[in-house]
């Protein structure tokens, strides 16, 4: 990040906050892709669009954040002050309270069994909460016949030794073949990967980046359960959300496929992003 952009935000802060105005910026490194992130004083964050498919992320987490963090057993990013567009940056922009810790990508030393139940009783709370007037996720479904991407990762992943093909294409054929989801859409975050997920002292306490919120299949928010967990672990989680077979077999190639689309995409470009979809098809492929 240059100079210029640090500038750049503080310009933004000044004209849109004037009380924040004094507070110094500072980078916040992230793995992710659609976002800048930058620190605002000791106790702000300013999160911005770096992309236009991230810009509408913005309304849907100053809409429901509010709406959901009090009915959610972790810390969840609440927006404290919604930046507009203007002449020098063109995109809606948020103010949101720092939420202290460490990320779960940065793999840190922690109790993964605790760590199952914590995420779990989460993801279980949220699917719990009325979804009356709430958006669909564009993750809504996690997994759908067509998708040819899936098959063209396994063909090119295979090549360079990265995935078995056979253990790949019969772990999608088995999400393809189970029974959809028959219930009513529930509330979903749609972006559970470790870097969305904050430790502090040695416990999960936050979720963080609700910019695909929204309504679908519950098999999407199954996705930590290769993505972070062990197969010591991964049974825990299950438990503690209350999971069908069916839906269990959806979210398992729901991790097969978002492990091959990080491998595939960041293996050049975003070392941490690659290595996350590495843990996931290892986990995944192990399974069977």
């Amino acid at each position: 990040m240059s100079a210029s952009q640090v500038d750049l935000v503080s310009r933004l802060v000044a004209r849109q906050f004037p009380q924040w105005a004094d507070l110094p910026v500072h980078e916040i490194p992230t793995v992710g892709t659609d976002h800048l992130i930058y620190r605002l004083g000791d106790e702000l964050v300013v999160r911005l669009p770096a992309l236009p498919r991230a810009a509408p992320m913005m309304a849907r987490e100053r809409e429901w954040l509010p709406r959901l963090a009090p009915r959610l057993p972790l810390d969840v990013p609440v927006p404290l002050g919604a930046g507009v567009p203007d002449a020098e940056f063109p995109y809606p922009w948020s103010v949101y309270r720092w939420l202290h810790g460490e990320t779960l990508a940065n793999r840190p030393d922690l109790d993964l069994r605790d760590v199952a139940v914590r995420l779990g009783r989460f993801v279980a709370a949220l699917q719990r909460i009325n979804t009356a007037g709430a958006p669909r996720s564009p993750r809504a479904v996690p997994v759908a016949p067509g998708d040819v991407e899936v098959n063209e990762s396994i063909k090119r992943l295979a090549a360079v030794g990265i995935v078995d093909p056979e253990r790949a294409t019969a772990i999608w054929e088995d999400a393809l073949a189970a029974p959809p989801w028959a219930g009513p859409p529930v509330w979903l975050h749609g972006d559970l990967m470790p870097a969305n997920l904050v430790a502090r002292q040695g416990r999960l306490a936050a979720v963080i980046d609700f910019g695909l919120v929204g309504t679908g299949d519950p098999a999407t928010d199954l996705l930590p359960a290769w993505a972070l967990l062990s197969a010591r672990t991964r049974d825990v989680f299950r438990t503690v959300v209350g999971v069908d077979d069916a839906t269990w077999r959806r979210g398992r190639g729901w991790a097969l496929r978002a492990g091959l689309g990080a491998v595939r995409t960041y293996r050049y470009t975003n070392p941490a992003l690659a290595a996350a979809g590495r843990h996931s098809l290892a986990e995944v492929l192990a399974s069977i």
